[in-house]
């Protein structure tokens, strides 16, 4: 069984990092911050939720279940772990290339550069790798990266050249993870999904997919990104974290449209608050709500959301807030929308456009 935790949002640099320790290696990529986690103690998925600050967090143990009558315990043996650091068992000698293959030789290559922190070369040597299900993984990663250098006609290039990358590895899933296997390499790459959502993945489907999500959402090919964010939830259909990614994909490719409003409301068939997770998604409903003009009902909602503010960050608060108070002004209410905008900005006189609309009521 895993577990759920949920923390504040830390603004972090833009960039690729390989993070290396005595229990094993983790890639992190992106300028976002969600992470999935693969090393030799388990594994850890990290989805951020849109407009929150939060992340949701699933670890489970790298040795599996326990029985029902085991007890957990902190000196439980932990698994053997490489101990040579992942540099040198990435570095080749002259015998060793000689009797490994071009390609497997571009990927511990491309490898190595990474844990050096040269992406450019390391791009170039994964480009001799393509055709092995993880050297077309990784570089479909890179390639990806260099979207935060280009714009117009060149990043939607540059996103088609990661896509059709990361479809090849899709294709091939079965072979994902092979020779970062064979070479004892613990990945994560830390992965935009939208503008607002990331995952830490590893060379899985479930890693790829979310990859192509994100790599046809820079391209701006909604209709792809929508069959990917599909296709994962028939992988993981109870998974309420890809619900939200689509949701948010959604509401991002077709804002205001009254469509995708109704298809939103029946998404998201919870009633229930039950974790942060399910507030966000409440939140998406209250705003399909509101733009079909059900302002009662997404008052409601809202209120209800409100009142819980155990293990929910203020981030969300705030945005729960934010969305009662525009109701409340559709509604016609306008003293208790300026009541709902003067309590956000006695605790974040920057959130949205707070100010501005205080300014522009008067006192």
């Amino acid at each position: 069984m895993g577990y759920l935790r949920f923390w504040r949002r830390m603004k972090i640099a833009p960039g690729l990092t390989l993070n290396l320790s005595k229990s094993g290696g983790s890639l992190a990529f992106g300028p976002r911050g969600a992470k999935y986690t693969i090393g030799p103690r388990g594994r850890r998925a990290t989805v951020g939720v849109p407009g929150t600050g939060l992340f949701y967090t699933s670890t489970s143990s790298a040795a599996g279940r326990r029985g029902r009558g085991s007890q957990r315990t902190r000196s439980q043996t932990p698994p053997v772990v490489p101990t040579v650091p992942a540099k040198d068992r990435l570095t080749m000698g002259f015998f060793k290339r000689l009797v490994t293959p071009a390609g497997e030789e571009a990927f511990v290559d491309g490898c190595r550069e990474l844990t050096q922190g040269d992406y450019a070369a390391a791009l170039r040597y994964l480009q001799g790798a393509t055709h092995l299900t993880d050297g077309a993984f990784l570089a479909g990663f890179l390639t990806l990266k260099q979207c935060e250098h280009a714009s117009g006609q060149s990043l939607k290039k540059v996103a088609a050249e990661s896509a059709a990358l990361l479809e090849q590895a899709a294709q091939e899933s079965r072979q994902l993870g092979q020779y970062f296997d064979k070479y004892g390499l613990a990945l994560t790459l830390s992965l935009p999904i939208t503008e607002e959502v990331a995952a830490h993945v590893g060379p899985s489907l479930r890693g790829t997919l979310l990859a192509l999500v994100e790599a046809y959402q820079v391209a701006e090919d909604w209709d792809r990104a929508y069959e990917c964010l599909q296709r994962l939830r028939k992988l993981e259909p109870n998974d309420v974290v890809i619900l939200l990614s689509l949701v948010e994909l959604l509401w991002q490719a077709n804002y205001g449209n009254e469509e995708t409003c109704r298809h939103i409301v029946k998404l998201i068939k919870y009633s229930e608050n039950e974790t942060p997770t399910h507030t966000a998604l409440l939140l998406y409903k209250a705003r399909a709500l509101n733009g079909l003009k059900m302002h009662t009902a997404a008052r409601d909602i809202l209120t209800k959301m409100l009142r819980r503010k155990k293990d929910r960050s203020d981030d969300l608060m705030l945005a729960l807030r934010y969305e009662r108070a525009l109701t409340y002004e559709s509604l016609g209410q306008a003293k208790r929308a300026r009541s709902d905008f003067e309590k956000i900005y006695a605790e974040d006189p920057d959130f949205e456009d707070v100010a501005k609309r205080l300014r522009a009521t008067g006192p």
